[in-house]
């Protein structure tokens, strides 16, 4: 078992006994999840975006345009930090003060470079797709050169990291727990639904293989 070090970086301090650094922990924090939530500083003003992500081993792979301001502030700065998180749970309390949420989260720092080969960023690029569903890439045309071209792809070294974990249930005060009042956990969790096929393609097309076996996986 692997820990990242840690550091005023990336040591919890509040809720510290729900905090780990262990590697494969955080890993699969990650591959739980697609997008991740990406900080970066624009004309002197912080900014956090949505952006969907690829892992493989210790690198984030990021993709967009060659213009995209957010990658090119942190290519700028090369250095980056990402956020993950899942909700897991809407804790429900005897008393406003210990509502809560079980959730999964996972916060990485690291350095960043762009990818200028293209053998390396087409790699990039069929890690973030098979991150997005399983089996996509050997399902789609090849890309063309001028594709490669415009897209600027951004690696990150994960150099550390923390999570945090919640997956327990409601902590009421001692007395309240005899009151006249419901309490307990409302799970939640994302869903696929089945696929809708485009109204561009032939009437009798199959629906891929990889796409009904990514549906089955999490219809429920």
């Amino acid at each position: 078992m692997k820990d990242y070090s840690k550091s005023k970086l990336n040591r919890v301090k509040r809720g510290q006994i729900r905090a780990t650094y262990d590697v494969e922990k955080i890993n699969i924090i990650l591959d739980a999840g697609f997008i991740g939530y990406v900080s970066y500083v624009y004309q002197g003003r912080a900014i956090t975006l949505p952006m969907a992500y690829g892992r493989k081993d210790n690198k984030i792979y990021l993709h967009s345009s060659q213009a995209n301001r957010m990658l090119l502030a942190l290519l700028e700065t090369k250095k980056m930090s990402m956020t993950v998180m899942h909700l897991d749970a809407l804790v429900l309390a005897r008393s406003g003060l210990h509502h809560s949420v079980n959730y999964r989260s996972a916060t990485l720092f690291g350095s960043v470079k762009k990818l200028e080969d293209n053998i390396e960023k087409e790699e990039a690029l069929k890690c973030f797709m098979e991150y997005m569903m399983k089996g996509r890439w050997d399902g789609i045309r090849p890309m063309y050169q001028e594709e490669l071209d415009r897209t600027l792809v951004v690696e990150m070294t994960i150099e550390t990291a923390s999570a945090k974990i919640r997956d327990v249930g409601v902590a009421d005060e001692p007395e309240d727990y005899d009151l006249n009042v419901w309490a307990g956990l409302v799970p939640l969790k994302l869903v696929a639904k089945h696929p809708i096929t485009d109204e561009g393609l032939p009437q009798k097309m199959e629906i891929p293989k990889h796409v009904l076996d990514y549906y089955q996986l999490n219809k429920k």
